[in-house]
């Protein structure tokens, strides 16, 4: 539909009476709020008389303060401390068995469990190749495998003045 001299007036009757650009839409009828829009702005018609009021107000007045209780504070109550209660019996765990370590080599990859050493024993290509299979606390090794494999490293000593100097010369 094309702009008429008629909804040319009327578009800006309502745009200058503060309604958005999808109502002024819905009331010229075969126009898009974008088309109203881009009149708008080719009409130069960016400011308005009033802008169009929102759903709900933006400021709401704070509540008065509640007055302060006029009732006076009772006293204090006593506490007068109970007898303890005896206490219960504290039955014994049972007694747990001492813990039989498996003889390392014993797992096979069928075999190995999530608290198992991993640690292989063999050679991998060979037909009798296994892992420890002990216990295993953190991680994936017990703990002499562990120790095996998580060596700490050497402390470094600390250069000295000649060794420091030594090293610049590189760079000079």
């Amino acid at each position: 539909m094309s702009w008429t001299d008629e909804r040319v007036t009327t578009l800006k009757k309502l745009w200058l009476d503060g309604l958005s650009a999808s109502q002024i839409a819905k009331q010229l009828g075969g126009v898009t709020r974008n088309a109203v829009i881009g009149k708008v702005h080719r009409l130069g018609l960016s400011g308005r008389a009033a802008p169009s009021q929102p759903a709900r107000p933006a400021f709401k007045a704070p509540r008065p303060a509640r007055p302060a209780a006029t009732t006076m504070p009772s006293a204090p109550r006593r506490v007068i401390a109970a007898e303890p209660a005896p206490l219960p019996a504290v039955a014994q765990p049972p007694s747990v068995p001492a813990f039989r370590a498996e003889e390392p080599g014993s797992a096979t990859v069928l075999t190995l469990g999530a608290h198992m050493c991993k640690w292989p024993i063999g050679d991998p290509s060979a037909d009798g190749f296994t892992f420890c299979g002990r216990r295993s606390s953190e991680g994936p090794y017990c703990g002499e495998h562990a120790r095996i494999a998580y060596q700490p490293q050497p402390t470094k000593k600390k250069a000295g003045a000649t060794e420091l100097a030594r090293s610049l010369r590189r760079y000079i």
